[in-house]
């Protein structure tokens, strides 16, 4: 399973700095990045994925550039987003799972054929010509999950995953992440959604301030959360 690599990454929105010299690399079965809101986390992840390019370094994804070979990222990089209600675009659930097969160059028999395959293996065969109107939040994650990993990525960027679910979904969720063979990068404010991982990365205002084991990583966050919960520390206006 190869690496993501980032060296000295910047990144700015109108001239706004977002992320500042970001340097990693990353190799690990299942790493964690935890940050407040608006640290960077999900910035972060998109540029892994493609979705955004640097505003300067350079990002590999298996040695490739993932804004420029987008064609390669579709079996290098699945990502979940966190409300899947911005991630379905089709009307139907067998038409949502057979699109990224579709673009992995597939025929339509064919897609369908493995779509149909995935949905009896799930005991879901009923769902196929449902609209995906008709999904609870969590069987849409769960949809999501499913399209992405038909198209079996060597790496699951998950931007928040259980951010929206009730409890027993997330645990659900949590029990079908845990059991996947691909690298999981998850990014979360919530230290114990990634305290099972290999390796957790904490950011903090666009930079990296904590990288390491998940145990010491976490604990110095989780005092510094409550250090800053004890202040008023929400007063502040953005520049």
């Amino acid at each position: 399973m190869d690496g993501i690599e980032f060296s000295g990454v910047q990144y700015a929105v109108q001239g706004k700095p977002v992320l500042h010299g970001i340097t990693l690399s990353l190799h690990e079965r299942r790493i964690g990045i935890v940050g407040r809101n608006g640290s960077g986390k999900t910035t972060l992840l998109r540029l892994m994925a493609g979705l955004l390019a640097p505003t300067g370094g350079t990002i590999r994804v298996a040695g490739v550039d993932p804004a420029v070979d987008r064609k390669a990222m579709l079996r290098a990089i699945g990502i979940l987003f966190q409300n899947p209600d911005h991630q379905i675009i089709f009307p139907t659930v067998e038409e949502e799972l057979a699109f990224g097969l579709r673009q992995l160059g597939l025929r339509a028999g064919e897609a369908t054929a493995r779509v149909r395959t995935c949905l009896a293996a799930e005991g879901r065969a009923h769902w196929a010509a449902a609209p995906v109107t008709a999904l609870s939040q969590g069987q849409k994650q769960w949809l999501c999950l499913m399209a992405v990993l038909l198209m079996e990525p060597a790496t699951l960027l998950l931007d928040e995953p259980f951010a929206a679910l009730d409890l027993p979904t997330q645990a659900r969720l949590s029990r079908r992440l845990a059991s996947l063979p691909q690298r999981l990068v998850t990014i979360s404010h919530d230290p114990q959604a990634v305290a099972g991982c290999d390796r957790v990365i904490w950011l903090e205002a666009g930079r990296v301030v904590g990288d390491g084991a998940a145990a010491w990583v976490l604990e110095e966050f989780r005092a510094e959360m409550a250090r800053r919960g004890d202040s008023d520390a929400d007063t502040d206006l953005g520049a």
